[in-house]
């Protein structure tokens, strides 16, 4: 059984679950499967990976696991008292080989946001351990182990890189596990000032590591259905995460719609009110200098201000955006699949994202192009047109 724990998932889920229950507990979604790696056949193990979802669908939260979220200050106990009622559902899950028979499956997920949001984190983690145990049958733990410890020399490797932390964001793509765990054990044995804790709460738990997360894109995406009207449902989305959680859990995801519209709406009030910003995706140096002028011309002091990077990081690109804006601002570094899935093969690149809301089409339109996923393309226009958003070049000519 690959998910043996409801709290086997990132931190974030559980804080925007609290966010549905008190404001939208009515939403209804639909989330879609995609890998992105080319030439995957994942068909063959459609069976086993219905088997391990049918198997999570039957966990329940423990009074154990209740006590622990209980013990976070920015829970409350009516979202306690849900999640001692909760389970998922397997008639909100379908899993199926897809029609174009080249090897992808179509796994949708459709139903209220309140019983489907915990879907995404275990599934993506299930196909990720069913597709290497499948193909990877004696994996290189050796070769893993000894790029780990490259990392952690790396990052201890200058006196001055000492006060660099990371943090593990990698449950979603890991290897297994198995190795997830071995990776945070090792982290929190031989670096422990430096690694900051790990979005899994779980792991947290077990092991007595700091829980780490806030918001992630599909809840800034629901706000374009939920909210008053389009053009501002990025300030709605995080007026009513600030209403929420009254400035708990300040960091603000910044990609959703570009660096370029999230700075138009993270007006002098909003710089006030967050700790700070998640980047995402684009050129991480670029949004960093951006939105450290930002601050300094909506009258914020940035080295009160943190500026999380979590963009498909490795170690040297950490201790690079280290030395660039050390002393400048506060920073924390989430590493995902190069520390969870770095045992030499191919890291497979799959997600589960939004595509409806309320059954209106909603999208992101981050930096990096190729993140983007909406089965819409007359809403994407829409989107870009409403956010003053241009084209990127390559997509201009399709």
């Amino acid at each position: 059984m690959i998910i043996t724990s409801l709290l086997d998932t990132d931190l974030y889920k559980f804080t925007m679950m609290q966010v549905v229950l008190h404001h939208f507990p009515a939403a209804n979604v639909e989330y879609r499967f995609k890998c992105r790696t080319p030439g995957v056949n994942l068909v063959p193990y459609i069976d086993e990976i219905r088997d391990e979802v049918r198997k999570l669908c039957e966990l329940r939260f423990s009074d154990d696991d209740l006590d622990y979220l209980r013990r976070m200050r920015f829970i409350k106990s009516d979202f306690i008292d849900f999640l001692a009622l909760f389970h998922l559902s397997e008639k909100y899950i379908s899993i199926e080989a897809s029609k174009k028979g080249n090897g992808e499956i179509d796994i949708g997920i459709k139903g209220p946001w309140l019983h489907t949001i915990l879907f995404e984190i275990p599934v993506l983690a299930i196909v990720n351990e069913v597709y290497f145990r499948n193909t990877q049958k004696d994996p290189d733990y050796a070769g893993g182990r000894e790029r780990l410890h490259d990392k952690i020399a790396l990052l201890g490797a200058r006196p001055e890189f000492a006060d660099c932390k990371i943090a593990d964001y990698g449950t979603r793509r890991r290897f297994s596990g198995r190795w997830h765990e071995e990776v945070i054990l090792t982290l929190k044995d031989r670096i422990s000032e430096q690694f900051a804790g790990t979005s899994n709460v779980y792991y947290a738990k077990k092991h007595g590591l700091t829980p780490l997360g806030t918001m992630a894109h599909e809840y800034l995406q629901a706000c374009q259905a939920l909210g008053p009207r389009l053009r501002d449902s990025q300030i709605y989305g995080f007026e009513m995460w600030a209403k929420e959680y009254r400035g708990d859990l300040g960091i603000a995801l910044s990609d959703v719609y570009g660096m370029q519209a999230f700075l138009r709406d993270f007006d002098m009030y909003f710089c006030k009110l967050f700790d700070g910003a998640r980047h995402d995706s684009g050129d991480p140096f670029d949004w960093g200098e951006r939105l450290l002028r930002h601050y300094e011309e909506n009258r914020c002091d940035p080295r009160t201000k943190v500026l999380v990077f979590s963009d498909a990081l490795d170690i040297p690109k950490v201790l690079q955006l280290y030395e660039r804006f050390r002393g400048r601002c506060r920073l924390a570094f989430g590493v995902g699949t190069n520390l969870t899935n770095d045992l030499g093969y191919n890291p497979l690149q799959i997600v589960i994202k939004m595509v409806r809301c309320n059954g209106q089409p909603v999208a992101k339109l981050s930096d990096s192009p190729g993140k983007n996923m909406c089965e819409d393309k007359a809403y994407i226009a829409y989107l870009r047109q409403v956010f003053g958003i241009e084209t990127p070049e390559e997509d201009a000519g399709k």
